[in-house]
């Protein structure tokens, strides 16, 4: 058995989304307990949400273990790619729980029966799954969004939305109890906020799907992008005069980037492959997981002559001015002057 320290963040990743979907189960049966027990819709709603977070837990524990395997001949740039399925799945789930929700609160207000029994016990279980829920919610989080892993950070958001939930339960409950107390019934307060959760539970479901959509269909992540651009300026010596045409896609926890990057016309294969190598560390350091990068390099022979420092060329046009800095814009698209040269040409 490995040491955590010795762990991959893909590996953490999968260990934990195991002790969510375990626990998920736990709280599920608890919160229907707390049902029965009750009879209030409002804990049906924490319920219900809470069956969504076991099916949803056990399909990302079976998507984290993909995207630990690598890559192989069937699948060339690896499983990690199942995340962004696994994260749409779960939205899913989560529009279809609000729905439900939704539902059984029409139901109730149409037969009208808004009789609730035991509060006092049933808020206490609401509350220690509440605490729960949030602690391991905010730690997937965290750990999904350090490791970039889309399944894992969509879990700890609905362990946290099922979290701000329960607290609207609690409160909507102790007014309930409140009132109560001095004489006055409000059960029909109990069905109003499963309503009102349910709707921000199908807004959330909304979400999660928008964000894996936008993963399937391979949005460009501005955020990675520049942290990309950034690896490279770290490592980048005077013979990288530019790098254009920047792709990036992360799937799980592997990195996949292509670019094309312009040398010296003097330079040898081997001494370009020294600088994408140093740049495939970098970036590996950067991002704590696999990383496959394609790098075309270019000799300078259409690139302006005054960001090149190459002392040996024997074809330079002009001086040598400044070196050019490698902004996202540039490198995403390339430089226009570099475009406009070859066009003329």
């Amino acid at each position: 058995m490995m040491k955590n320290e010795e762990l991959t963040a893909a590996q953490r990743n999968y260990n934990f989304q195991k002790i969510i979907a375990a626990v998920g189960a736990i709280l599920m049966i608890t919160k229907f307990f707390a049902y029965f027990l009750t009879s209030s819709v409002s804990i049906l709603t924490d319920a219900m949400e809470s069956i969504v977070n076991v099916i949803a837990g056990i399909v990302g524990v079976y998507a984290l273990y993909l995207t630990m395997i690598p890559a192989d001949e069937d699948h060339p740039y690896g499983h990690g790619k199942i995340e962004l399925i696994s994260s749409s799945v779960e939205g899913s789930l989560i529009c279809l729980a609000g729905a439900l929700i939704l539902l059984e609160t029409a139901v109730r207000f149409i037969e009208g029966d808004f009789r609730l029994r035991d509060l006092d016990i049933g808020l206490i279980i609401v509350i220690i799954a509440a605490v729960v829920n949030f602690a391991m919610g905010y730690t997937a989080i965290r750990m999904g969004r350090a490791s970039n892993s889309i399944a894992l950070a969509a879990s700890g958001k609905h362990l946290c939305t099922d979290t701000y939930s329960s607290v609207g339960i609690i409160l909507g409950l102790g007014v309930v109890m409140g009132l109560e107390f001095i004489g006055i019934n409000a059960y029909w307060i109990d069905p109003v906020m499963a309503g009102l959760f349910g709707a921000f539970i199908i807004y959330t479901g909304i979400n999660v799907l928008r964000e894996s959509m936008a993963g399937i269909m391979d949005k460009a992540d501005m955020e990675i992008i520049s942290e990309v651009t950034d690896c490279f300026n770290r490592i980048r010596t005077s013979d990288v005069i530019d790098v254009h045409h920047l792709r990036v896609n992360k799937y799980g926890a592997a990195i996949h980037v292509d670019a094309h990057m312009t040398v010296p016309d003097s330079m040898t294969v081997g001494e370009s492959d020294k600088i994408i190598q140093a740049f495939r560390s970098e970036v590996f350091k950067n991002f704590d997981g696999d990383v496959d990068m394609t790098v075309m390099v270019e000799p300078c022979n259409k690139d302006p002559c005054k960001n090149c420092p190459s002392p040996d060329c024997g074809d330079r046009k002009s001086d040598y001015v400044e070196p050019k800095i490698i902004v996202i814009d540039s490198a995403i698209k390339g430089d226009p002057d570099y475009r406009n040269m070859q066009e003329n040409e």
